[in-house]
């Protein structure tokens, strides 16, 4: 015993060093520890503290709420005015934001629809979090009071959110414009030239009629100031180099002026770009927003982005990296945050060839719906943080090696079992860290009490706390000459450094692109109101469908092409059969018109599901030459009913199909093939319902679309989810026919190629 040895940091009850300095940087000296020891913590945990960090550079990566939450606290929220200054931005100040661009729901998405930029609302959220007290005290000349002010009055601008259209003269704008008297007068000239220019440039003046959140349409306005009011929206959507230098210049204006400082926030890319999501049983959809949207009941399998150009990062952000002393991947959608920054061509290798930064993930705290409610490991357990990593690891090109060591966990020891259970009851559930599995991956697990109190006692709820997190990082950053000894550097694949410019391949069209085609083909469309519903408003009606496609990227617009007229028809005149279903659409192959029932076209979500389930019908156009139903009797006993298909000439179809995948289709469909190439014929038992083809194409292309739009589908495929056993081969044959419809809707019917 004589021989043993204690440190005093020995008697902190963490097994882990970096979690014993955190937890004396955060709380303090344990109450009774020995003098003798109590008086190297205080010391060893004031060196900590004291060190100076203003100078160290810092770089974070994320999406909106996670990234702005640990920059400076949620400026959405009413209570951040309170604290507007805390966070990373006041320990480091040399703290600058890389952002996610995939964005594409909300605010963001209306903006899309109208100007060929990316998505902006992530990176309004960021600056808005990002002003440092410092930098409005040196521009404006003010106090702290004084700021306090300026960002009250900035939070209220930037997140107005109002139901357009924006009119000069309407008093919620009026209020809006008058609280800028209350800024000092270089800002209030600032902003007011801003809002004189949102109503002075035409390229602007579409978006101005939709819903909006005001700070989206400012920095819409700081960049296009940047660009000669001579080229058009059409022009800039061809020429991504102009606003690839107005959205660096505009982005750098608005930041200096409202105090966030000099590049404080950029984007991962300035190319517009599109997320598309594969889940595990084989259905790919596209879109950020349709993500949380979705559910599927299937983990994601890998995620992809779609640029819309060449690929284009600031040189600027490649130097940021570069020089930073701490790179940090901050909290945030799974699949929808750090993993597309990174799918960026060169960032990652830009983090890796960066050997001398503390590298840091913030792990997120809650399970999400659609994105981390299940594992693709084990989709019977709950998410973990390994399961996290995994899904980095598969997703981000060359792995997770080189980009991070510490993993920060929040710790749930001190949280009451009643703020648990509540959230329980709410269906949240927390990301367990499974800290062996960390280890075994030579990650290094840092376990603390990095939430907020504040939000705890106010509001119930457990979130990161800005100034806690920055203050445990700090204490990572400078204790880091205590175990670097430790730190085991992941291995990872070389890459070449990065270039600004790199062209993909498979580039697909903006949003804004898609809109314009959208519109011109439903200018082209015939509306017909047969019996009633004449008080519906045909361009209202067209605009509703137009926002419907547009939500659903994953129509190619080739598929408008298969239809014609859509016919809305009065319930009174209505005459299909709906004994079997309850489907209120269809295509008729005689005049190549979708028939709606009159009464489905007021409600968007009706309109969605028989839009869908028509639209799926048109692509096989006039395939069918003549249906046929007839009896099976033996000794004049009624057997069932034999579906005869007849299909038209090759030469004289109209089909999206070619023959052989038309082929390949009816056989999914369980029809059966002749002697003739064009006869198929399907056997219904006696009593029993069937899907005839048309139907069930419409029914698979509006699941495979969204899920909920075809609960017969989904019951259908909901074999695919059972324990498959070698006991029911008949099972295992319907679970491999549902997976090869699927693949042929995402091969073929949903291709881009």
């Amino acid at each position: 015993m004589r021989e043993v040895q204690l440190s005093p940091l020995d008697l902190l009850p963490q097994q882990d060093l970096r979690e014993k300095i955190l937890d004396l940087v955060l709380r303090g000296v344990p109450a009774g520890t020995h003098s003798a020891a109590k008086a190297h913590l205080q010391s060893f945990r004031q060196e900590l503290l004291a060190a100076n960090v203003e100078n160290v550079k810092v770089v974070v990566f994320g999406g909106g709420t996670g990234l702005s939450n640990i920059i400076g606290g949620d400026s959405r929220l009413a209570s951040w005015t309170q604290k507007p200054f805390n966070g990373l931005k006041e320990i480091f100040p040399q703290t600058r934001s890389v952002v996610c661009i995939t964005d594409n729901g909300g605010s963001t998405g209306e903006l899309l629809k109208d100007l060929p930029i990316v998505a902006v609302g992530d990176m309004r959220h960021v600056l808005l979090s990002s002003i440092q007290l410092v930098n409005l005290q040196k521009r404006y000349n003010i106090d702290p009071m004084e700021a306090a002010e300026v960002a009250s009055i900035l939070a209220e601008v930037f997140n107005w959110r109002f139901t357009g259209p924006l009119e000069r003269n309407h008093p919620d704008f009026l209020s809006i414009e008058a609280k800028l008297r209350h800024l000092p007068r270089a800002f209030e000239q600032f902003l007011q030239s801003l809002f004189n220019y949102l109503f002075s440039d035409q390229r602007l003046a579409t978006t101005l009629q939709r819903s909006h959140c005001f700070g989206n349409l400012l920095l819409a306005a700081v960049v296009y100031r940047e660009i000669d009011q001579g080229m058009t929206n059409v022009d800039l959507a061809r020429n991504q180099k102009v606003l690839h230098k107005a959205l660096f210049s505009g982005l750098n204006v608005m930041a200096q002026a409202i105090g966030a400082g000099e590049r404080a926030v950029l984007p991962c890319t300035s190319t517009p770009a599109q997320l598309r999501v594969l889940y595990t049983n084989g259905v790919e959809i596209t879109g950020e927003h349709k993500l949380g949207a979705a559910k599927r009941g299937f983990p994601v399998e890998s995620v992809q982005v779609d640029y819309c150009d060449t690929v284009r990062i600031y040189e600027e952000v490649l130097d940021d990296i570069r020089d930073a002393d701490i790179i940090i991947l901050a909290p945030g959608s799974l699949y929808s945050s750090i993993i597309p920054v990174f799918k960026v061509p060169g960032l990652a290798s830009a983090v890796r060839n960066n050997r001398k930064a503390l590298k840091i993930l913030v792990s997120n705290l809650w399970v999400q719906a659609g994105e981390t409610d299940l594992s693709i490991a084990d989709p019977e357990r709950k998410f973990h943080v390994s399961d996290m990593i995994r899904a980095y690891e598969k997703n981000i090109p060359g792995g997770t090696g080189g980009l991070f060591n510490e993993v920060l966990c929040i710790s749930l020891k001190d949280i009451p079992a009643s703020v648990l259970q509540k959230y329980a009851v709410e269906g949240k559930i927390p990301i367990f860290l499974d800290r062996d599995q960390l280890t075994e991956q030579s990650y290094i697990p840092v376990e603390c009490g990095v939430y907020s109190l504040d939000a705890l006692a106010e509001r119930g709820v457990i979130q990161h706390d800005p100034g806690t997190l920055a203050l445990a990082i700090k204490g990572l950053y400078n204790g880091r000459s205590c175990f670097s000894d430790t730190l085991k550097e992941l291995e990872y694949r070389p890459e070449p450094l990065p270039t600004r410019y790199q062209l993909q391949e498979g580039m697909h069209i903006q949003p804004f692109q898609r809109y314009i085609g959208i519109m011109e083909r439903l200018d082209n469309l015939n509306i017909s109101f047969i019996g009633g519903n004449s008080h519906v408003d045909e361009g209202a009606l067209k605009s509703t469908i137009g926002e419907i496609l547009l939500d659903h990227p994953i129509i190619p617009l080739s598929h408008l092409d298969y239809f014609e007229g859509l016919h809305c028809i009065d319930p009174k005149y209505w005459n299909r059969d709906q004994r079997w279903d309850n489907v209120f659409s269809f295509f008729d192959p005689d005049d190549k018109c979708i028939k709606i029932r009159g009464d489905q076209v007021l409600i968007r979500q009706k309109l969605e599901v028989a839009l869908m389930i028509a639209f799926g019908e048109s692509l096989l156009g006039d395939y069918a030459k003549e249906k046929v139903i007839k009896k099976v009797e033996i000794d004049q006993i009624c057997l069932g009913r034999v579906y005869h298909l007849f299909l038209r000439e090759k030469k004289k179809r109209v089909c999206f199909l070619s023959h052989e995948q038309l082929c390949t289709f009816l056989s999914l469909a369980r029809m059966c093939s002749t002697n003739d190439e064009n006869h198929y014929t399907r056997l219904v038992n006696n009593g029993e319902g069937f899907t005839p083809p048309g139907l069930f194409m419409g029914l698979m292309y509006a699941w495979y679309i969204d899920n909920r739009f075809a609960s017969h589908i989904e019951y259908k495929m909901s074999v695919m989810k059972i324990n498959q056993t070698d006991l029911i081969p008949e099972q295992l044959k319907m679970a491999e026919r549902r997976r090869k419809m699927i693949e042929f809707f995402k091969e073929v019917v949903f291709s881009t190629l």
